[in-house]
């Protein structure tokens, strides 16, 4: 049974479509098989990993909203076990077409639930919101990855995320647990990325990723040519950042 993974934080720019992109490429490098399922309207992880989402004709959207065959929206990438479910700006109105649908929070869990027995890794790309959308992505996920910017704002609205994520355990999905909190565009060289790592770590303890995402110029190269970075420049510090985490993931999961 693959494990799926939600990377959500309701604070924008933190990095979760980078992380998403880059971790599944990481993984699927490692031999892993992998699906992304860009539950995002802007599609970000869609272009970044290469589908021409104008062409696309099947979506999260027809998935969600008329349970189209989920296998119909698959697309594949550079990397051969490494596929994608992408999104569609479509999805901005899909909260308001789901409110009156029967189980609606689950919808989500049930469209991807055949999928779990031929992928290691379901990683979920969630919007910068805590709607219905983001809501299915927790319900359906086993675990929560939760980007944090290293920046003075960073822990602001963590705690409404927490809050959420409580609630949807006791509701919704008992199961769920957080997977760790990602330190991201972190620069070692200003005092406060240390302070802000620090108080993320005495805050969240073990729940931490001993890998943080240092800020690098080829993570935010890569998208424009649709390809992760490890394709790009598997050199770079941004690609040997999200192998070290790929590994982690692993490790922790694989015991």
């Amino acid at each position: 049974m693959g494990k799926i993974i939600a990377l959500a934080n309701q604070k924008g720019g933190v990095g979760k479509t980078t992380t998403t992109i880059n971790l599944a490429a990481s993984l699927a490098t490692l031999e892993k098989k992998v699906l992304v399922v860009d539950a995002d309207p802007q599609a970000n992880a869609s272009s970044g990993l290469g589908v021409d989402i104008k062409q696309a004709e099947c979506t999260i959207y027809e998935c969600i909203i008329d349970r189209a065959d989920v296998r119909d929206a698959i697309h594949d990438t550079e990397i051969d076990t490494l596929k994608v479910i992408s999104s569609h700006i479509n999805l901005v109105g899909a909260e308001i077409e789901m409110l009156n649908l029967k189980n609606r929070e689950k919808i989500l869990k049930e469209v991807l639930a055949p999928l779990r027995e031929e992928f290691d890794y379901i990683l979920i790309d969630c919007s910068p919101s805590l709607g219905l959308i983001t809501i299915n992505a927790l319900t359906a996920a086993d675990s929560v990855i939760i980007p944090v910017q290293a920046e003075y704002f960073a822990l602001e609205g963590i705690s409404k995320l927490l809050n959420t994520i409580k609630i949807i355990k006791s509701k919704l999905n008992p199961a769920l647990e957080i997977e760790g909190f990602l330190l991201t565009m972190y620069d070692s060289r200003l005092r406060q990325a240390n302070q802000i790592y620090d108080e993320v770590k005495r805050h969240f303890q073990e729940l931490v990723f001993n890998t943080v995402i240092q800020r690098n110029v080829k993570l935010s190269e890569a998208p424009s040519y649709g390809l992760p970075t490890i394709l790009y420049d598997a050199d770079s510090t941004g690609a040997k950042n999200h192998i070290a985490l790929a590994k982690e993931l692993i490790s922790h999961n694989e015991k």
